[in-house]
């Protein structure tokens, strides 16, 4: 058990460079509310709902992290921050990381019967701030949820999602083999559509700016040169048209 801790505190570490320590490491709140979700969620199997509910609170009067006791969750899972929102049917699996105000929410059931209503997260899956990853649908092994995503439907393998409604977008395979991408998004930004609009409106503005520094230099040398002691041009009009 010790052996699993130290691997877990040493994970977290390997995706936060900010803690000294593993003692450090131990006092985060993604750490105190996943250890304290291990226990509500024990209580939760056992039947014993009022005392695994009470857990839950507790953890989140302490973390501001909310993590529904029925939630199932793997190893290694790493909150970044608090103010995040777990269902009670949302499955994480190994390795995931979730950053700051993430909501893994789900949908009201048209049957009436409590189903599976909340988000799948499958091994390596990061997911950005302000995310919200709604419904019962699966998130593809190693996909990213880029920050303030909000997806509704189901991710692909090794996708990057991005926007509102959130939409794949094509990433490097450099990029996608890395182990870990902070935030879920590379730094480059591959994701909105630097193939197509993104590009070319980065090109069209370019092209406009040159233009325009062409233009000024031209108007520059084909104004005359002021006399020595003299005004330019542009003096003489501001001084008579304040004269008149």
């Amino acid at each position: 058990m010790f052996d699993r801790l130290i691997a877990y505190l040493d994970s977290v570490h390997a995706r936060d460079p900010a803690p000294r320590s593993r003692w450090e490491i131990l006092l985060y709140p993604g750490v105190l509310a996943l250890g304290l979700h291990r226990v509500a969620h024990w209580l939760f199997e056992a039947k014993m709902f009022f005392l695994a509910r009470f857990m839950n609170h507790f953890s989140r009067w302490l973390t501001a992290i909310d993590i529904h006791p029925g939630a199932r969750i793997g190893k290694n899972f790493f909150i970044d921050h608090g103010f995040t929102v777990i269902g009670e049917t949302a499955e994480i699996g190994d390795n995931v990381t979730i950053y700051q105000c993430v909501t893994l929410g789900g949908t009201n059931p048209t049957n009436g019967k409590a189903g599976k209503r909340h988000p799948t997260l499958c091994d390596n899956v990061i997911i950005g701030s302000g995310a919200q990853v709604i419904g019962p649908i699966t998130v593809g092994e190693r996909a990213r949820v880029g920050a303030n995503a909000v997806v509704t439907d189901d991710v692909p393998e090794g996708a990057t999602m991005v926007g509102l409604k959130a939409r794949s977008t094509l990433v490097p395979a450099e990029e996608w083999i890395k182990e870990f991408i902070p935030y879920g998004t590379p730094c480059d930004e591959p994701c909105e559509g630097t193939g197509a609009v993104g590009r070319d409106c980065v090109e069209k503005l370019e092209s406009e700016i040159k233009t325009l520094r062409e233009q000024v230099e031209a108007l520059q040398k084909a104004l005359p040169a002021p006399a020595e002691g003299g005004e330019d041009l542009f003096s003489a009009k501001r001084k008579s048209g304040t004269e008149s």
